[in-house]
């Protein structure tokens, strides 16, 4: 998610629509792939690994963005032309299922689980440059007044694509042996890799300078690179009044993202098919959720999306937590499915309101910073609690940082 030093996109309208047309087609291909991600996770549950194993699949990457986000955000800056990086990182994140699935051929048990979580933790480089880069690309292609368009096109195809290829996961899961079952799922939606890389690559956008003042290094780089930091980010109230509310919520996501999956396989004993049903539920609903709240957005406003999507999600992990009825938990997914919608699209569009065009890399690579230290802690915190109260107090405990979230965005005037 990114944009560099741009805020118009190309103005030839052939190029922009050759660029919406790459953009959207592209979300076939990593929608096909996101569609084994929720799976992951479960995998490794169904190796018998650790509840806090488990869990860093969703700390490691906030170790990594910690650390490599700004430096990634100043590299990005100073790039005429982000996208063979952007592509590149796809490329190289998705094949990570890939690499993923050949494991499962050679390692076994034990082995086989840290096998996993080196190649994650490897696979967290790209994903930080993905994450960086992304918004900047996506906000170059539609320009400030056509984000909602781009962006809920891109993400219903996507959702729509992940939701018929979860369902079909089911139904491969189903049909195999244990781990077959999952090496195939692994390796062959890899594919979506190659065609996401190579869609992605055709974008188009014009070539940028970055600014004057962070190429003209009088003191040195790592100061001055500070320095411009400290003084533009204080000046930017907005944004960073923003991201310190969503850190709060993030904070309950990513509490509840390990928390899930466990809860699935050993309190309620879902089967295979039954995870894959929550999953095609919810993210083919969610297709439905970004075509109503981008309506919504504009005869409403962006601020009530923003609270009303804060509010229902933040009640999701509760309701969950305190039923094992499987079609209830289906009814919840597909609530939380259309209420997700609306919140991918104003939080996508609420940042980059904020940010100033000339720092973008920069300041993206600052959001995705906060984020990733709520992904770092909040996860060892949902499982250190859910190791001593149980899985459904875990999730309970981060719909609560969720609901305190929507409280400072509700309370937050303007």
């Amino acid at each position: 998610m990114n944009e560099i030093a741009i805020s118009n996109h190309n103005e030839d309208p052939t190029v922009v629509k050759k660029n919406f047309r790459n953009v959207q087609i592209d979300a076939i291909a990593v929608g096909l792939t996101n569609a084994a991600a929720p799976f992951l996770p479960v995998f490794l549950s169904r190796l018998n690994a650790a509840t806090l194993e488990i869990s860093l699949l969703t700390t490691m990457p906030g170790i990594t963005g910690i650390l490599l986000a700004l430096p990634i955000g100043q590299f990005l800056q100073n790039r005429k032309n982000i996208i063979p990086w952007f592509s590149a990182a796809r490329l190289l994140y998705i094949l990570s299922y890939a690499l993923t699935g050949l494991a499962a051929y050679l390692f076994q048990d034990r082995a086989l689980i840290i096998a996993i979580l080196i190649i994650w933790a490897l696979a967290t480089l790209p994903q930080t440059l993905l994450n960086i880069s992304f918004p900047i690309v996506m906000n170059a292609v539609a320009g400030p007044e056509r984000r909602y368009e781009l962006m809920s096109r891109r993400w219903s195809i996507l959702g729509l694509t992940t939701s018929v290829t979860v369902f079909a996961i089911g139904q491969v899961l189903e049909w195999f042996r244990f781990p077959q079952n999952y090496q195939l799922v692994f390796l062959g939606l890899s594919i979506g890799g190659i065609l996401s890389f190579y869609l992605s690559s055709q974008i188009s956008l014009p070539e940028t300078n970055p600014p004057v003042d962070t190429t003209e290094n009088k003191k040195g780089n790592r100061e001055l690179f500070a320095g411009i930091n400290l003084q533009v980010v204080r000046g930017q109230k907005n944004f960073i009044s923003f991201i310190s509310r969503r850190f709060v919520y993030l904070t309950g996501v990513s509490m509840t993202l390990p928390l899930f999956p466990i809860y699935y396989v050993r309190e309620i004993q879902a089967s295979d098919g039954w995870i894959a049903a929550f999953n095609t539920i919810q993210t083919s609903i969610i297709v439905i959720g970004y075509l109503f709240w981008s309506r919504q957005s504009r005869i409403l406003g962006a601020r009530f999306v923003l609270i009303i999507t804060t509010a229902v999600l933040s009640l999701h992990p509760i309701f969950t937590a305190i039923t094992s009825d499987l079609w209830l938990i289906a009814i919840y997914a597909a609530v939380a499915g259309i209420f997700q919608g609306g919140l991918d699209l104003v939080f996508f569009d609420e940042l980059m309101k904020t940010i100033p065009v000339e720092y973008s890399a920069t300041f993206v690579a600052i959001a995705q910073g906060v984020q990733f230290l709520s992904a770092i802690l909040a996860p060892l915190i949902g499982t250190l609690f859910a190791n001593l109260f149980g899985i459904s107090a875990g999730l309970i405990l981060g719909g609560l940082f969720r609901f305190a979230g929507f409280l400072l965005f509700l309370l937050k005037k303007g």
